[in-house]
């Protein structure tokens, strides 16, 4: 349930109706907008009395939310949310470029891909040291060590970093993080959702390789629900009956959870297609679409790289892609994040 309230309310009012909300055991979110203020019902709202709420003197109106996600849902809040990792604004109008290696695999790996990609207008470094691979035999990350390495890159370049966790026994080592990815495999990993949302840092949340973007929002609730409120959701593609591509985008998922939801969202191109050759063009269709954001995969030597050579663009490739969406973002209403 939504309670907006009138413009120019008594602050002793508003608490006055904020107590009471909880004395009948609903939790109650304010949410101070550019054009108004809303107060967000969480739980059963059944018991209150919608036309009772209506007729007090600081209510405008009252709305029910019949969608399952509250928190999440645009209804609960109409301005979008601005989620800032490390400086740098994701979401409104601002748009910004995530890059670095899928895996790390060295301090002079990550280190100078790192540099590469921050001089080509990437903003936040990527970077796997967990990594959940389809088979047990192939290369799964550096795990703690590879952590190690990317946070000397975030000291060695001053860009903020996104990496993702795998286990809710690994949060401890997330704590110098600053954006934490809950990747596709884990969507509904509800445990880890829920422990990570304790953290109270911003999350990339990545839709599942078959999951509606229903069962989507509803993970990003999970998360929110625990009082985290930075997250930033990321379509990487859907599996379809398709060969030609590692996945399908869903490009239509972008305009609609725009209107679905206040939270950024961005789209990874690079594990949509599954090929480099097709980064670019996805890339500008996602800007196209409204995307407030991408995440590319940028590797030194993808003939080599231990995962996911396949997908991953050179540094100057990248910088042909960053150039080219520099031209399209007035098209969009976007500009760069500070």
């Amino acid at each position: 349930m939504v309670i907006v309230i009138k413009q120019n309310y008594e602050q002793k009012q508003l608490d006055n109706l904020v107590k009471w909300v909880k004395q009948q055991g609903v939790d109650a979110d304010l949410i101070v907008g550019s054009h108004s203020t809303i107060l967000g019902l969480i739980g059963d709202t059944s018991k209150l009395d919608i036309n009772l709420l209506r007729s007090l003197d600081i209510v405008e109106s009252v709305k029910r939310i019949q969608e399952p996600f509250k928190c999440a849902n645009r209804k609960f809040h109409p301005d979008d949310t601005i989620v800032d990792v490390g400086g740098h604004k994701f979401g409104g109008n601002n748009f910004q470029i995530i890059a670095g290696p899928c895996s790390i695999e060295s301090e002079k790996q990550v280190i100078e891909i790192a540099k590469a990609v921050k001089k080509a207008g990437a903003t936040v470094l990527r970077g796997g040291a967990y990594k959940p691979r389809t088979s047990p035999y192939s290369f799964q990350g550096l795990k703690e060590s590879g952590l190690q390495l990317l946070l000397k890159a975030k000291q060695e370049t001053g860009m903020p970093i996104v990496t993702e966790i795998m286990s809710v026994s690994h949060i401890d080592q997330f704590k110098d993080v600053d954006l934490i990815q809950i990747g596709a495999r884990n969507m509904q990993n509800f445990e880890l959702l829920k422990e990570v949302g304790k953290t109270k840092k911003p999350v990339l949340l990545k839709r599942g390789l078959a999951n509606t973007i229903e069962e989507w929002l509803m993970s990003a609730e999970y998360i929110m629900s625990e009082g985290a409120k930075d997250i930033i959701l990321c379509e990487r593609g859907i599996r379809t009956f398709e060969p030609y591509t590692r996945n399908t985008l869903d490009l239509s998922a972008i305009p609609l959870l725009k209107e679905l939801t206040h939270l950024p969202v961005i789209v990874d191109p690079s594990h949509a297609s599954g090929l480099s050759r097709l980064v670019k063009p996805l890339s500008l269709a996602a800007v196209g679409a409204g995307a407030h954001g991408l995440m590319i995969e940028v590797h030194n030597d993808p003939e080599h790289a231990l995962c996911d050579g396949a997908q991953s663009l050179r540094p100057e490739q990248f910088e042909d892609v960053v150039k080219q969406i520099d031209v399209m973002l007035p098209l969009v209403d976007k500009k760069w994040g500070l």
